[in-house]
């Protein structure tokens, strides 16, 4: 019974961290505010198996302890009874060794169960990566004093934004606090140089240009993945490292190209966004992300699982619930980052009709290469290798006929190189 217990709560804490606390899951935790609730949880299920493992072991100690005194008990009454047999010529000498050989020959392999400790002395290597992994260092934490950003209107203001990326060695243990989106970043080059612009309040921007040229890491700055190497990003006035985490990442929802979902239902997936949410407004959050009909149509309806990272759902359907879950946060502001990227023509509309819905009244910094999503923002904001190029909306930066003009009159998808 020990054991089974001990293999489930390994399992659950395993499951746990490798649902979590991987790249992606890291980032929806911090996203949504919820780090104080996963290492309760984590902290609970660890202290499960710390107390079944020291019952186990100690349950092993008494065995052998007790198997070390049955053993010694028994070859002293096989002498003693033995030696008087020999005395009163009931046996001989030869049959007393021989019998004393027999026992010792048993005894020996039960003894060897002892040599079990080497595998748990090899199993203590294993924690060594695990304790470095819990005592590396958070990279962006709260600083003294640190307020919280209350009702929050939503004005971005990017001033003079200079960033690179940590070198690798600076991230560590497979970067728990990074956002996933360095591939072979060169941490002595700037990714941005000098970013200076103001999203207002209820304004929705769209940042495009070439790969590489630094979109994502601008839309990573918002939530604070990371911290900028120079200027500032700030929230209503607030510089972001002056706000609590938990209050920021509450103002602020994020939907990727590529949503993280937890082998769970439906319905747990859309409450990590809102604990406390009604059944009537999980609803109509779906309704507005034009989900709700898709999941009344299922068997078990909210209660379905959705499989490890969602693998049960289309990339249209993950999207939708995303934006579902989103909603249902309520966020100031929306960072969306190539939301739209990897989905049909069927799946952008339906995914478009629900972003329309979800923008509406909030702040959007929108990361897309469609044109489709682009040519409907407010703003479009043009990157170069790190700066500003240009700005507008599309009929404006059409007729400037630059960079964009020529990116569009080409074809081509924003995410590539733009052509000369």
């Amino acid at each position: 019974a020990i054991a089974r217990r001990q293999m489930e709560l390994n399992a659950e804490m395993n499951t746990q961290m490798s649902e979590r606390f991987n790249v992606s899951g890291a980032m929806i935790v911090k996203l949504f505010g919820r780090r104080e609730r996963e290492v309760n949880v984590f902290a609970e299920r660890a202290g499960g198996v710390r107390d079944t493992g020291i019952q186990s072991a100690l349950y092993g100690r008494v065995f052998f302890v007790a198997l070390g005194f049955v053993g010694a008990m028994g070859a002293a009454a096989i002498y003693g009874i033995g030696a008087h047999l020999v005395v009163s010529k009931d046996i001989s000498p030869g049959t007393l060794v021989a019998m004393a050989t027999l026992v010792a020959r048993i005894y020996q392999p039960l003894t060897g169960l002892t040599n079990a400790r080497v595998e748990v002395v090899t199993a203590f290597v294993s924690f060594d990566r695990v304790f470095e992994v819990l005592d590396a260092p958070e990279s962006i934490v709260d600083r003294l004093g640190a307020i919280d950003l209350v009702s929050p209107r939503g004005e971005v203001e990017f001033d003079k934004v200079v960033f690179r990326y940590p070198a690798a060695a600076t991230v560590g243990i497979g970067s728990l606090e990074s956002p996933g989106g360095i591939t072979g970043s060169d941490p002595d080059v700037d990714v941005l140089k000098g970013v200076t612009m103001t999203v207002r309040a209820g304004e929705t921007v769209a940042v495009v240009g070439s790969s590489g040229s630094g979109k994502s890491t601008l839309a990573s700055l918002v939530p604070r993945l990371y911290d900028v190497t120079g200027g500032a990003v700030r929230i209503d006035g607030h510089d972001v490292r002056d706000l609590t985490g938990d209050s920021l990442h509450d103002a602020i929802g994020v939907v990727s190209q590529d949503p993280h979902l937890f082998h769970e239902s439906i319905e747990s997936n859309l409450r990590y966004a809102k604990p406390n949410a009604t059944d009537d407004e999980i609803i109509d959050a779906c309704r507005s992300a034009r989900i709700h009909d898709m999941i009344a149509a299922l068997p078990d309806g909210y209660a379905t699982l959705v499989g490890e990272r969602g693998y049960r759902m289309s990339g249209g359907e993950k999207q939708r619930l995303a934006i579902a879950r989103m909603l249902l946060k309520n966020p100031a502001i929306m960072v969306l980052d190539e939301a739209t990227s990897h989905l049909d023509n069927e799946n952008e509309a339906l995914v478009q009709e629900a972003l329309e819905e979800a923008l509406h009244g909030r702040t959007a910094i929108v990361i897309a290469h469609r044109l489709s999503t682009i040519r409907e923002a407010d703003r479009i904001v043009v990157l170069d290798q790190g700066r500003i190029a240009e700005q507008g909306t599309h009929d404006e930066l059409m007729e400037l006929d630059g960079i964009y003009a020529g990116q569009v009159r080409a074809g081509g998808s924003f995410g590539s190189a733009v052509p000369s």
